[in-house]
């Protein structure tokens, strides 16, 4: 059962702002949307921040490993230059900045648990817990999803009371008892990869499901008609937030 927002912006922004900054989340809420998504790392110090990239270099000047540095050290990097001179001296955010914007403004967060190799238990476990902790009593209850079962483990561990997804880019065969040892209460994967009998799958067994990263308002509409939930999308120009 699906009880979350059918139309999701991708890392906030879409390709209108620099993706996972506050910029971005401000362009996705301008826009009307009250759900985005997001990656969430460990910096070197533990501390959770958001970003997709395990490199900088691509959104972020510089070179090596984001968990090369400490967060306060990733916080002074600028997360905005490479999109455009407006946006010059974005910065990259803890999640606990992105978690309070949200909430501030009533946006659902879909938080994508990205841990680097051999750190998966304790990036899912403590990026459940900040999330957790952000939630307070009256937040808007976030979905975590990854593609690290791992991660997603610890996670339930961490804070159960939260729900999980397991991300996927085409859905394996065995996806329903994989979701199933996580508590998974949704499926995301690849629209590309999705067919008419798997999504009937899905949501045949009780199953939220959501595509990403789903940019033509045609294939929207037939991932619809097909049963899917919801959408993550780069084109929040194209496909609003009352698309579905």
């Amino acid at each position: 059962m699906w009880s979350y927002p059918k139309m999701v912006a991708h890392r906030g922004g879409g390709r209108l702002a620099p993706e996972n900054t506050i910029a971005g989340f401000a362009c996705g809420l301008a826009h009307g949307f009250r759900a985005v998504e997001f990656d969430v790392m460990l910096a070197r110090d533990g501390v959770p921040v958001v970003l997709h990239d395990p490199y900088l270099g691509r959104t972020v000047a510089g070179a090596g490993h984001v968990f090369d540095y400490d967060a306060a050290e990733l916080r002074q990097m600028d997360a905005g230059s490479w999109f455009g001179a407006r946006f010059a001296g974005e910065r990259v955010p803890l999640f606990t900045e992105v978690a309070a914007f949200c909430q501030a403004h009533g946006l659902w967060m879909n938080i994508e648990i990205k841990p680097a190799p051999g750190f998966e238990a304790i990036t899912g476990a403590v990026v459940a817990a900040a999330a957790a902790a952000a939630l307070g009593e009256v937040g808007v209850a976030p979905l975590l999803s990854s593609f690290s079962e791992p991660a997603l483990a610890a996670a339930q561990d961490s804070a159960p009371g939260l729900a999980r997804a397991l991300l996927f880019d085409a859905v394996p065969t065995d996806w329903q008892a994989r979701a199933g040892r996580l508590g998974a209460v949704a499926i995301h994967c690849n629209h590309r990869r999705l067919d008419g009998a798997t999504a009937a799958a899905i949501k045949g067994a009780g199953f939220g499901l959501l595509c990403y990263t789903v940019n033509s308002a045609a294939r929207a509409r037939r991932l619809f008609a097909m049963g899917v939930d919801a959408v993550c999308t780069d084109r929040i120009d194209l496909l609003g937030p009352d698309f579905a």
